[in-house]
C-alpha cells in the first residue's frame, strides 16, 4: 500500500517539475520566428502569429492560440489566405501512456478562408504543397500506418463562424460559404456521438441556408463509419430557381467502409417542394471513376407548378435581340461517369400532359447513356421507350425505339397541343436515329420510320358527309345555305406508314375506313414549319342514309378529292369541287358510250 502511495507521489512530482520546466524555462513563443521561417522556407508565404501561445497543464496538456493568418502570393487580394481568431486543443495527459486520446476540447472560431483564382490561372493553392512534400508524406504515412491506438475519446469539437471566399476575378465573381457552426458531443470508438451543423452560402444567382442534426459512430478499428439519423433542411432562393424558392428536407442513414472505400445511403425521405421521394445509394469509390447504384421511388410530380410562369408580351414593340448561334451541349461529363439508376415514378405531370406509373432504367458508362427501358401508362394505354445517347464525340448522336398502344389520341392531343384534330383508340411505333442535340439540327438530321393505327374514331374539324351533300346540291344548281351540323367524321379505322427526312413527316398509304366512306391519300408534315399538305380521295360505299342522304346516292362510287392544308394548329380542308364535276361528267359520259354501244349491238345482232 505504502509502495502505491509512493509511486502516486512520484508520479505527481514528475508532473510538477514539468510543469514548473515547461512554464519557467520553456516558453512556447520563443519558437514563433522558427515556425514562421519553416512556412516561409517550405510556402514562400507569410505566417502572422498575432497573440501569445500560452499552455495548459493536468489533467489536460494543450495549447491556445489566436491571431493567426496566412498568406496568399504576392499580389493576390485579399493579401491574408488564411486568418483565425481562436483555436484550442487540449488532450488529456495520463491516458496517453496506454496509447488512449482523450480530447478534452477541440474549438475554432472565427476563420476565414480567401482563395482566390485570378484571370491569368494562378490561384491561392499554387506553391502551397512545397518540393519536399511528396518526400514527407512517405515517412509519415508509414509511421501512421503502424501506430496503434486503444481508444479515443473526445469531449467535444466546435466549428463557429467560418468563412470562406470562393474569389474569381476572370468572372467578376464572389461565392461565400458560411459555416456557422459544427459541434460533435461526446465521441468515442463504438458509440454514437451527436453532431449538428448550420451552414449558408451566396453565391451570384442564389442563396442557400442549411442546418441539421444526428448521430454518428465509428469502429474500433476505423474501417466502418455509421451515421443515423441525419435530416437536414435547406432553403435555395434565387430568381434561378422554381417559384424563386424550394425548400427541401431529407432524413437518411449512411455507412462508409473505409477500407473497402464502399459508401451505402438509405434515404429514408425527401422533400422537395411537392415532390417526395425514398430510395438507396451505394457508392465504390476505389476504382478510378466511382460506380454508383441508385434505386429511387418517386411520388406525384407536377412540374407546370416549378416551371417559371409566362408572362403576357408587352404591348410596346421591342427590337428584336440579337440570336446567339447555337452549340451543341457539352457532354463530356458523362465520360466521368459510371452509373446505373433505376427509377419509379408514380405519376409525372408537364406541359399539362399527365402520365403514370412510370418505371424507368438508366446506365451511364464510358460516355455513353442507355435508356434500356421506360414503361409509363399513357391515356388508358401504354408507353414503352428505349434509347442511346452516345457522347463520345463532339456532336452527340442518338437512336431510339418508341412504341405507344391503346391510347385515348383525343385527350392526349388535347393536353399535349391544344390541338382537337382525331379521336379513337391508337397504336403507333417509330424508330429513329440521328445527330446533335440543337433543337432545329435535331428536327433536320433526324431519320425515322413508324407506323400507326386508330380505331374506332372521328376526324374533327371536317364533316365529310356533310361538304358531299353541299356539293350534291350544287351540281344540281341549289345555291341554298348549308345546314350547321357538327364538323366530325366518324370512322372505324385510320391507318398508315410514315417517314422522316430533313425534318419532313412523309405519309404515302393514308387509308380510313367507315360504313359509309372510304380515303385514300397522301401528304407531307414538315415539322419546321408545321405546314400540313394533304391529297386525299374519298368515295362513298353506297348512301348517306341516316346522315341526311337518301337512300342512293347519285355520288355513290365517284372519287371525290379533298385537301388538307394549313397548319398543325389550324388545319385547313376543302373539297375540290371542279375535280368532282369533272368526274361526274365523265362519268356520265362513260354511260352514254355504253349506251350508245348497247344500241350498235342490237342493230348490228337485227342483220
Amino acid at each position: 500500500m505504502k509502495f502505491i502511495k509512493w509511486l502516486l507521489a512520484l508520479v505527481v512530482t514528475l508532473i510538477l517539475l514539468v510543469t514548473v520546466y515547461l512554464t519557467v524555462f520553456f516558453d512556447p513563443n520563443d519558437f514563433k520566428p522558427e515556425i514562421v521561417d519553416a512556412v516561409k522556407k517550405q510556402t514562400g508565404r507569410e505566417l502572422v502569429i498575432a497573440d501569445d501561445l500560452s499552455w495548459t497543464f493536468f489533467p489536460v496538456i494543450g495549447i491556445n492560440l489566436g491571431g493567426v493568418s496566412l498568406s496568399n502570393p504576392e499580389g493576390f487580394t485579399p493579401k491574408a489566405m488564411l486568418e483565425v481568431n481562436k483555436a484550442v486543443a487540449e488532450v488529456a495527459l495520463m491516458p496517453l501512456f496506454s496509447q488512449q486520446i482523450e480530447i478534452a476540447e477541440l474549438s475554432l472560431d472565427g476563420a476565414t478562408i480567401n482563395l482566390v483564382t485570378r484571370k491569368n490561372g494562378t490561384s491561392s493553392f499554387d506553391g502551397l504543397s512545397g518540393d519536399n512534400s511528396k518526400k514527407a508524406a512517405t515517412p509519415a504515412a508509414e509511421t501512421s500506418s503502424n501506430a496503434k491506438l486503444n481508444d479515443i475519446n473526445i469531449g467535444g469539437i466546435s466549428i463557429t463562424n467560418t468563412q470562406i471566399n470562393m474569389i474569381d476575378e476572370a468572372k467578376k465573381q464572389t461565392q461565400v460559404f458560411t459555416l456557422k457552426s459544427f459541434t460533435l458531443g461526446e465521441f468515442a470508438l463504438e458509440q454514437f456521438a451527436p453532431i449538428a451543423f448550420e451552414f449558408s452560402a451566396t453565391m451570384p444567382d442564389m442563396t442557400v441556408s442549411s442546418e441539421g442534426k444526428g448521430e454518428l459512430k465509428l469502429s474500433r478499428d476505423f474501417t466502418q463509419l455509421v451515421v443515423n439519423g441525419l435530416k437536414i433542411d435547406t432553403v435555395v432562393e434565387g430568381e434561378s430557381i422554381p417559384n424563386k424558392k424550394l425548400e427541401t428536407s431529407i432524413s437518411l442513414a449512411t455507412q462508409i467502409a473505409l477500407d473497402k472505400q464502399q459508401l451505402s445511403v438509405d434515404i429514408a425521405q425527401l422533400t422537395a417542394a411537392s415532390i417526395t421521394a425514398a430510395g438507396k445509394v451505394g457508392v465504390n469509390y476505389a476504382t478510378k471513376i466511382p460506380q454508383i447504384n441508385a434505386d429511387f421511388q418517386l411520388g406525384d410530380i407536377d412540374l407546370d407548378t416549378l416551371l417559371p410562369k409566362t408572362e403576357p408580351a408587352a404591348a410596346t414593340e421591342q427590337a428584336p435581340a440579337a440570336s446567339t448561334p447555337a452549340v451543341e451541349p457539352d457532354l463530356s461529363a458523362l465520360k466521368q461517369l459510371d452509373v446505373k439508376l433505376k427509377l419509379t415514378v408514380k405519376s409525372i405531370k408537364v406541359a399539362n400532359l399527365s402520365t403514370q406509373n412510370w418505371l424507368m432504367d438508366v446506365g451511364i458508362k464510358n460516355g455513353v447513356l442507355d435508356l434500356t427501358k421506360l414503361n409509363a401508362d399513357l391515356y388508358q394505354g401504354k408507353l414503352l421507350v428505349s434509347a442511346q445517347v452516345d457522347a463520345r464525340q463532339a456532336v452527340a448522336s442518338y437512336q431510339f425505339d418508341k412504341k405507344v398502344t391503346g391510347v385515348q389520341i383525343r385527350p392526349l392531343l388535347k393536353d399535349a397541343a391544344d390541338v382537337d384534330l382525331l379521336a379513337g383508340t391508337a397504336n403507333f411505333d417509330v424508330k429513329g436515329k440521328g445527330r446533335s442535340l440543337i433543337p432545329e439540327q435535331l428536327k433536320k438530321n433526324l431519320l425515322a420510320n413508324g407506323h400507326f393505327d386508330i380505331n374506332d374514331g372521328a376526324l374533327y374539324g371536317v364533316n365529310i358527309p356533310q361538304m358531299i351533300r353541299s356539293a350534291q346540291a350544287k351540281l344540281k344548281g341549289d345555291l341554298s345555305p348549308e345546314t350547321k351540323e357538327e364538323r366530325k367524321t366518324d370512322f372505324s379505322s385510320l391507318t398508315g406508314s410514315f417517314s422522316l427526312d430533313n425534318g419532313v413527316a412523309t405519309n404515302p398509304d393514308l387509308a380510313m375506313s367507315s360504313p359509309l366512306l372510304r380515303l385514300a391519300g397522301k401528304g407531307t408534315a414538315n415539322l419546321l414549319t408545321e405546314a400540313l399538305d394533304y391529297r386525299l380521295t374519298t368515295s362513298l360505299v353506297s348512301s348517306l342514309k341516316g346522315q341526311g342522304g337518301s337512300d342512293k346516292d347519285a355520288l355513290a362510287g365517284i372519287d371525290i378529292p379533298l385537301a388538307i392544308t394549313g397548319t398543325f394548329q389550324k388545319p385547313e380542308y376543302a373539297l375540290d369541287t371542279k375535280a368532282l364535276l369533272n368526274n361526274q361528267l365523265k362519268e356520265e359520259t362513260d354511260k352514254a358510250k355504253e349506251k350508245l354501244k348497247d344500241s350498235l349491238l342490237k342493230k348490228l345482232g337485227g342483220f
